[in-house]
């Protein structure tokens, strides 16, 4: 009898090997929490948010020291309904991030001290910058690390590019058909008109005095003294305290101690709840699976000159999200 080779590629079924894999082990299960807090003893919560404040994570990639936004909602959520919980202890290494997710992070801090009546501390390690200081600045007490580099209270709608020049003077024309004056404003084919500009300095504004306010509320100060240490710069601890940015310079260590000493319990356990990746079934150590098997990340454009550089552009989405971002 004639025996066939199968004609199904090796990446092919490697792929289905993978994927049903996957699904015999129940990976895409919600990842674990490791949780230290004793079951029957008062305790405050420790959560860390390291890392660039944004909506994007992988549960299965991503390390534990990584800023992960919806379950660390969904942990204030828990923390809410446990009654054991007597405070919540934000360790901030942050440069800041995304306008959308710091504010839904600050309102959820938010929510939490008006739904339990519990505090909530922060403490600072190497930077709390911007996003990072906005989230920090309902705390009832802020401490930070002597090194730490916080402030940079502000906003930043990103890079505007315009290559018309360019495009012209390689004979390309670019041409977008759009519904008025300004819907396409902000695109890389045409110089930007004072109008647009202003349209989007307008928006950069709200949100600033949306941050500004914030400051202002959570940190007892007149609006108009904030926006005088607001106007983006980057501040030292030894500085931001004397702003009124801050409580008190400390080390970790000594902020738990200054803590459990505003709650009055010397005695109260300080508990860390941190995101686990989920199992790494293929063992990897958070590389990318499909890479051992070819097919890493390639198929971007071969690197092709000027032109091809600018083609990368144009094939970009394009979006420019506002951020409260440090870019230090």
């Amino acid at each position: 009898m004639k025996s066939y080779r199968s004609k199904v590629p090796v990446s092919v079924a490697v792929i289905a090997v993978i994927a049903s894999l996957l699904l015999a082990t129940g990976c895409g299960s919600e990842p674990g929490t490791a949780n230290d807090a004793p079951p029957d003893k008062d305790f405050v919560a420790r959560i860390s948010v390291v890392g660039e404040i944004s909506g994007e994570s992988d549960r299965y990639t991503s390390s534990d020291d990584s800023y992960h936004h919806d379950w660390t909602k969904k942990t204030i959520d828990n923390l809410v309904k446990n009654e054991r919980n007597k405070g919540l202890l934000i360790y901030v290494d942050s440069p800041g991030g995304a306008v959308y997710e710091s504010d839904e992070l600050y309102l959820k801090i938010m929510e939490y001290k008006e739904k339990t009546g519990r505090p909530v501390y922060v403490y600072m390690g190497p930077m709390a910058a911007s996003g990072g200081y906005y989230i920090s600045a309902g705390a009832d007490k802020i401490y930070a690390n002597r090194n730490t580099w916080t402030g940079s209270i502000g906003v930043i709608s990103g890079t505007y590019f315009d290559v018309s020049g360019f495009l012209a003077k390689h004979g390309i024309k670019a041409t977008d058909v759009t519904s008025g004056r300004n819907k396409g404003m902000g695109g890389y084919f045409e110089p930007m008109t004072d109008e647009q500009r202003a349209i989007i300095q307008s928006i950069v504004d709200e949100s600033y005095g949306q941050f500004v306010s914030i400051v202002a509320d959570g940190r007892g100060m007149d609006v108009e003294i904030v926006k005088q240490v607001a106007d983006g710069r980057i501040y030292t601890a030894k500085q931001a305290k004397g702003a009124g940015l801050i409580d008190d310079v400390l080390t970790e260590v000594e902020a738990i101690e200054a803590v459990k000493a505003e709650m009055g319990d010397s005695g109260i356990a300080v508990s860390d709840i941190r995101f686990v990746p989920a199992d790494d079934i293929f063992g990897l150590g958070g590389a990318d699976p499909f890479s051992i098997f070819g097919f890493g990340k390639a198929g971007g454009r071969d690197d092709g000159g000027d032109i091809s550089r600018v083609l990368d552009l144009a094939t970009s989405d394009g979006r420019v999200p506002l951020k409260y971002l440090y870019r230090g």
